[in-house]
């Protein structure tokens, strides 16, 4: 079978205007409580879209860590590619894909570092190994074998101990959305998607073509 040949009907539930919530942090909410309740795997899992300042853009999945009014957070090191990126060009689009809800979501907007109590209460809570290991790595540099990431690791668990404190390389990012797309698959290609702006302050909806 070609790849071109490679495709499938979506038969999923309409989205209507009159429907969603008048924010998109609401709307998000309820997809992603409804992606919970249907047992996705990781639903929390995100494509994070990041920029040099030149514009080079890269990609990967990072896991969404938090949401409230003020944005969706998640973690990572400082010092890695995405990181540096961030820090070079402060903008950055989240993508969430549930492929059994046929739905995604669309997000972009600006980044800032969350604060330290905020990474401080969320690195404590991470198991003790990932802790570790957020300590020893040095997230997307080149490394010589496996057998230094395992000896570093191995190291750092023996300093550090049952109590690690969060290294000052590593902590949390929150994506303030300017704009928000949600996107249900339809038949015949005929998507609903639902995009909100935000206007001086107050969030608008409009529907965008498929």
């Amino acid at each position: 079978m070609s790849i071109a040949s490679l495709r499938r009907e979506y038969m999923g539930e309409s989205l209507d205007e009159a429907d969603v919530a008048a924010e998109p942090f609401i709307q998000f909410q309820r997809w992603f409580d409804e992606a919970l309740r249907s047992e996705l795997p990781m639903p929390n899992a995100m494509t994070l879209a990041t920029a040099t300042a030149g514009g080079t853009p890269s990609a990967r999945i990072v896991l969404l860590k938090g949401i409230d009014h003020d944005g969706f957070v998640f973690y990572t090191n400082y010092l890695s590619r995405k990181g540096r990126e961030l820090t070079e060009n402060p903008r950055a689009a989240l993508l969430f894909h549930w492929t059994e809800l046929e739905r995604e979501v669309r997000i972009e907007g600006g980044v800032e570092l969350v604060s330290a109590g905020e990474s401080d209460e969320y690195f404590s809570s991470r198991p003790l190994g990932s802790r570790h290991a957020a300590i020893a790595s040095p997230q997307s540099e080149r490394v010589e074998n496996r057998a230094m990431l395992e000896r570093d690791f191995a190291e750092a668990a023996a300093a550090h101990g049952d109590a690690p404190q969060r290294p000052a390389h590593w902590g949390g990012y929150r994506l303030r959305p300017l704009a928000v797309e949600f996107w249900q698959g339809r038949p015949n290609r005929l998507h609903d998607r639902l995009l909100y702006t935000l206007d001086r302050g107050r969030w608008t909806l409009s529907r965008l073509a498929p």
